[in-house]
């Protein structure tokens, strides 16, 4: 067999491709634009090359292949994906090579290496849940990604938080991605100050004191609180696992969510907050641990440091 995995991190705008070993050494990564403007027979295409190089490159046939792509997935076909806009894709349509594939949902994939590698590896339940362009949430039981019954598990984003609200791009009112996302933050501000300002300069002009940038932080840290409270006591999670680029406010996020969390949970304790470990390699690595279990190596990770 093979020493490595192809494994690739599908995203709306760009992915991450690498060459993963059995004892989790990522050996070599590269990056390439996701030409969606193109339409996504030209994006499978792409992914098809970007595999075949990475193949090349690793100087022979990989074990297996792992994809984490967005939308609805199944771990043999990518169902649906608004963003990118395939539907019913097989999963062997995305590798030019006679190897195993498996795909896996990018945020529940993400989950997944940060339960075996990352925040979440010391317990057992807990929610994964990066903070970008939109929300979305990986719900770990067991140490592994719940999907649900037809893989729509973990939509936190659209937990409706503020029913008398604004609309959110679903078609749903008062959603939680339309008020706590990393882009509704930097609409919001910008909408009131006349200004266009990232979601990154928000998080900074809060913590000078604006009042403005107060005004929006503190409505996405409430309507977090909100939709956390009620994951909390669903799913009793051992720890929230915060990622993606609003979390890198650090403190900015984590402490004024913290009590707000523990001021709503009134008669129990809340879970800690915990910032995600693995940063933008979570993806490609949850994939890798796909590739590795189509191979027929399921405990590929275990000793992964």
């Amino acid at each position: 067999m093979s020493s490595f995995v192809v494994a690739l991190d599908v995203g709306g705008t760009s992915m991450k491709g690498g060459l993963v070993t059995r004892s989790g050494e990522i050996v070599l990564a590269e990056r390439r634009a996701t030409p969606r403007d193109e339409g996504p027979a030209v994006v499978v295409e792409v992914i098809r090359s970007f595999i075949a190089d990475l193949a090349v490159a690793g100087g022979g046939t990989p074990a297996g292949v792992g994809l984490a792509v967005p939308g609805l997935v199944t771990a043999d076909a990518a169902l649906y994906s608004a963003n990118i806009g395939w539907r019913d894709v097989p999963a062997g349509d995305f590798v030019p090579l006679d190897v195993p594939v498996m795909l896996g949902h990018d945020v529940r994939t993400g989950g997944l290496a940060e339960s075996v590698l990352g925040a979440g590896r010391e317990v057992s339940d807990f929610l994964f849940l990066p903070i970008g362009t939109g929300i979305a949430g990986a719900v770990i039981l067991g140490g592994e990604p719940y999907g649900g019954t037809a893989g729509w598990s973990g939509e936190i984003g659209h937990v409706p938080v503020f029913p008398d609200g604004e609309t959110c791009a679903c078609g749903q009112i008062g959603c939680l991605e339309t008020y706590a996302s990393a882009s509704a933050v930097a609409r919001r501000y910008s909408a009131r100050a006349a200004s266009p300002a990232t979601a990154e300069q928000v998080a900074a002009l809060t913590l000078s004191g604006d009042p403005l940038a107060t005004a929006v932080w503190g409505d996405a840290v409430e309507a977090l609180s909100l939709a956390l409270a009620t994951y909390t006591l669903l799913l009793d999670p051992s720890a929230i696992v915060l990622g993606g680029g609003m979390s890198e406010a650090g403190r900015t996020l984590s402490d004024p969510l913290t009590d707000r969390l523990r001021a709503r949970l009134t008669f129990r304790d809340a879970p800690p907050l915990r910032p995600a470990a693995l940063g933008v390699n979570a993806g490609m690595l949850g994939a890798a641990l796909l590739g590795w279990r189509a191979a027929g190596i399921p405990d590929a990770g275990a000793a992964w440091s």
